[in-house]
């Protein structure tokens, strides 16, 4: 796809010189930053870089306790920001059609009070077939919790169209989506940057700035870099597989799950043998998460079973034993929320080995420092609370916190689709390392990566809320049987020439 291209016009947003500072650490240095219409400009750099707090600055939004110089100015319009957890500014007790109605009666107060009501729906309506959401009944009845997170970060982005914006600023805006839903959201953007809006992409998907990006600057360290994104540099490709697989691990027999009467899981059954990765692939609200979440217990299914060991799990987490609950553990994809913003970090990590295991606190804080440090978060980041840290630095204190419990399953539900390359890989080669070494008994890794889920021994592929295909990873992949797999493998293809 070739990026949009529009002549340069004059910025509708201008970051000069900015610099935030917190306790004398810089955050952003010295960063410039122009936004013209009709144009894409690309913020790209590893977790951590400051890429976030730049698109925040726009809206006028710092850290706590930020030290703030340099100036951000917004020439005309509305700033629209699309977060990479996108439930973060949902409110989660209104459903999606109330949402969206309550935005787009504020755009239609000119009308006579007769026409309000219908012209409000078809704003709506409008809005969410621009973002490629279904403009049905189900959808607009449904909570935000009820979506999957593709799903949620279409919805802000509908928000965002209903408010008018002329700028909005996206941050990873294909975070945990399939290479079909990619696909789908930068021609979106692209189509948004077309109608005269000024876009920020905040992204470290390399691909996608490729096919999307008119102007490229790159951040290090909180400050803009000439040369290439070093977080580009090709990643050693580290399989997921441990050790040869063993006796089955966990069996899922006929699983059935639904949202009120709405089906999501239909007759969903597959095994792990200890030892091995099971990816787990599919479109953006195909089911993968709702399985995660039955397997873990957050959701109980209507139907079926999920064994582990042998041993049948009850349906709800609160049914379960402690040491059924350290069996399997979950990893969320949106990390911050999985927080408790009061406490910091690594206090939060060291907890799971005292209270799922016993652990001894001392002991336990001296096992999550060294864990942490393994995934690149020294004791100066990790001793910090949640708001201190990178989307990306925070998903791998959550996978830490996950492992501490030595899980039979561990459940990462697109862990690294918030990461640059580098990052992603030392996540992979750490999980690779737990496997190896019996300290996990066995991945079920959710993925939209196909070149993740390329290095996993097996994968299952979901659509509609079942399992269409399974298979050895290079099988799948090399030579897709079901047609639904072939579509995937063809737009991941498409997305990267």
């Amino acid at each position: 796809m070739t990026p949009v291209r529009t002549p340069a016009r004059e910025p509708v947003a201008v970051i000069e010189r900015l610099r935030v500072e917190i306790g004398g650490r810089a955050l952003l240095d010295g960063v410039d930053l122009r936004l013209r219409p009709g144009r894409v400009t690309a913020l790209t750099g590893g977790s951590g870089s400051g890429k976030t707090t730049t698109g925040l600055a726009l809206l006028g939004e710092y850290p706590p306790g930020a030290r703030v110089t340099g100036s951000v100015r917004a020439q005309r319009g509305l700033i629209g920001y699309v977060p990479q957890h996108p439930a973060a500014v949902l409110n989660p007790a209104r459903r999606i059609g109330a949402l969206l109605t309550d935005i787009a009666r504020t755009r239609v107060r000119h009308l006579p009070r007769s026409r309000r009501r219908a012209a409000a729906r078809q704003r709506v309506l409008d809005a969410l077939a621009r973002v490629r959401l279904p403009a049905d009944g189900r959808l607009l009845r449904r909570f935000p919790h009820q979506l999957s997170g593709g799903q949620q970060q279409r919805v802000v982005l509908a928000q965002v169209l209903l408010l008018g914006a002329r700028v909005v600023v996206a941050d990873e805006p294909t975070t945990g989506q399939d290479a079909l839903t990619k696909r789908g959201v930068v021609e979106l953007l692209a189509d948004i940057a077309r109608q005269g809006i000024a876009v920020l992409l905040l992204s470290h998907d390399r691909d996608v700035v490729r096919a999307l990006a008119d102007d490229v600057v790159v951040l290090r360290g909180g400050r803009t870099q000439e040369a290439a994104d070093p977080a580009d540099a090709p990643a050693a490709r580290t399989p997921l597989g441990g050790r040869a697989p063993g006796d089955t691990v966990l069996d899922v027999r006929a699983l059935g799950a639904r949202y009120g009467r709405t089906p999501v899981l239909d007759g969903v059954s597959l095994t792990v043998a200890a030892g091995e990765c099971l990816a787990v692939v599919g479109r953006s609200g195909s089911g993968k998460t709702t399985l995660a979440r039955c397997l873990s217990g957050l959701h109980p299914p209507q139907d079926g079973a999920v064994l582990v060991g042998g041993e049948p799990l009850p349906g709800s987490l609160r049914d379960r034993s402690r040491s059924q609950v350290a069996a399997v553990q979950y990893v969320f994809q949106d990390a911050r929320a999985a927080f408790d913003e009061h406490r910091p970090v690594l206090d939060q990590v060291a907890r799971t080995a005292v209270r799922l295991r016993g652990a001894a606190p001392a002991g336990a804080r001296r096992e999550a420092l060294t864990l942490l440090a393994e995934l690149g978060l020294p004791e100066a980041v990790a001793a910090r609370r949640p708001a201190h840290l990178s989307g990306g630095e925070l998903q791998r204190a959550a996978l830490a916190r996950a492992a501490l419990a030595r899980p039979r399953i561990l459940l990462c539900d697109e862990i690294t689709s918030g990461l640059d390359p580098r990052s992603r890989d030392t996540v992979l080669a750490l999980l690779h390392g737990l496997l190896r070494a019996g300290r996990v008994g066995a991945l079920v890794l959710v993925t939209h990566d196909l070149r993740t889920a390329a290095r996993a021994n097996r994968i299952a592929v979901m659509d509609g809320g079942r399992v269409v295909e399974t298979g050895p990873a290079e099988r799948v992949l090399g030579a897709p049987q079901h047609p639904f797999t072939g579509a995937l493998v063809a737009a991941d293809a498409r997305l990267r020439d």
